[in-house]
């Protein structure tokens, strides 16, 4: 593929009304019935029932939860194959959306869009499935679970084998900061790393009106969370991504006695290793210099997970140019990545991957808040745009021949 935006194009595509209905019926459906990371039964049960139901066959299970398609065209020949991965799981949020086909399960919400994602995915399925006349090659969807959480789905896609014979892999994201139906992508680090930590931070239980009698580990842990915060803001350069943030603390239980024994968690967000490492070290160091400091003792464990993702500049191209030419020049934004994570990652270090965002942003739904906000909403008005590209891409990549393919990195 030396120009993806050559004569390999096609023409506009068009996907089926009915596709498009029976997409935002399942968008709806998912939401309505969200699940947790590694708990996506109902879910893959669903969507297998959903696909099935379109003609499609083969469908099989992967990494627990999931389920993967591979629509092979007989239109002509190509030893291409594509991957096209879309995540179903939800995330721990009570709902607040006022959406009437809000989560009926108490504690659990679609707050990340991943209903939206896997509705595309089927849409893409079906369409393809019903022109598979009309291309040559594979595509291989991965209705993927556990992206937001450990063990992670996408390291075990990778892990299982399902890559192993995939020339390369699409992934879109919902993105609520873009306006509604524009697709925004770039090349090179799109996503940051993603790292956990866990701190107990040990001191002596006191009376409450003699605190000086003991050590008070929320004290200690107050301090700790103030202290961590100047990594980013005084250590590092403002042009080199970093995020700390604790995201919860526990300990004590009384009105009168101070606490002897805190619990602290977080995440470590970076844009390449060697931040990465320094961060690890400094947050060690931080920790325990404060505890010290105050005569406490601290554990702390820190938790590697994904790593970011990094776009092929090729395949970025391929968005740009597929989106161009299905859904307007207008709506295809070249754009840099976000600092949140995506265990997508584990795919584009096996394969030339791309990661693109599609806007959802829209006032007149009141689709305006944040990924991961009770209040999220998703304008499905948009989803159409997030398919259309998505088929494009896939199409125009399997039109090209490679002469190893599966063999890219």
């Amino acid at each position: 593929m030396s120009n993806p935006e050559d004569s390999a194009i096609a023409a506009p595509i068009s996907i089926d009304g009915g596709i498009l209905d029976r997409m935002i019926e399942v968008r709806r459906h998912l939401h309505r019935h969200p699940e947790l990371s590694n708990r996506e039964a109902a879910t893959q049960s669903y969507l297998r029932e959903m696909l099935a139901g379109q003609g499609i066959e083969n469908i099989r299970a992967v990494a627990g939860y999931g389920l993967a398609v591979d629509i092979v065209g007989t239109g002509r020949p190509s030893n291409r194959k594509i991957a096209i991965r879309a995540d179903i799981d939800a995330l721990p949020i009570e709902e607040e959306s006022g959406v009437d086909f809000a989560s009926v399960n108490p504690g659990v919400m679609h707050a990340c869009g991943h209903d939206a994602h896997a509705a595309m995915g089927f849409a893409v399925a079906a369409h393809l499935h019903r022109t598979r006349d009309s291309f040559g090659g594979t595509v291989r969807l991965i209705f993927q679970p556990a992206e937001e959480d450990e063990p992670s789905g996408g390291k075990r896609v990778v892990a299982e084998g399902h890559l192993d014979d995939i020339d390369a892999a699409l992934c879109v994201h919902v993105d609520p900061y873009t306006p509604s139906g524009k697709v925004a992508v770039g090349s090179g680090p799109y996503t940051l790393a993603c790292d956990t930590f866990d701190v107990l931070v040990t001191g002596s239980a006191a009376h409450a009106a003699k605190p000086y009698e003991g050590i008070d580990a929320l004290t200690v842990a107050c301090s700790m969370v103030g202290e961590l915060q100047k990594i980013v803001s005084r250590e590092t350069n403002p042009f080199n991504p970093l995020v700390i943030s604790v995201t919860a603390i526990n300990g004590g239980n009384a009105y009168n006695v101070t606490a002897g024994r805190v619990a602290l968690k977080g995440t470590i967000r970076s844009g390449n290793d060697a931040t990465r490492e320094r961060a690890w070290r400094r947050v060690r160091e931080v920790l325990e210099g404060v505890a010290a400091s105050h005569g406490a003792k601290v554990k702390v464990d820190i938790h590697r997970g994904e790593p970011g993702v990094v776009n092929d500049a090729e395949m970025a191209e391929l968005i740009l140019a597929g989106a161009k030419a299905s859904i307007g020049a207008e709506n295809a934004l070249n754009m840099p990545g976000w600092s949140i994570a995506d265990d997508f990652a584990y795919y584009s270090e096996r394969i030339p991957s791309v990661y693109f965002r599609l806007g959802i942003r829209n006032e007149d739904v009141g689709s305006v808040f944040p990924l991961h906000h009770a209040k999220f909403r998703v304008d499905e008005a948009a989803l159409k745009n997030g398919a259309l590209t998505l088929v494009s891409a896939a199409t125009v990549f399997l039109s090209g021949q490679r002469e190893n393919p599966g063999a890219n990195r």
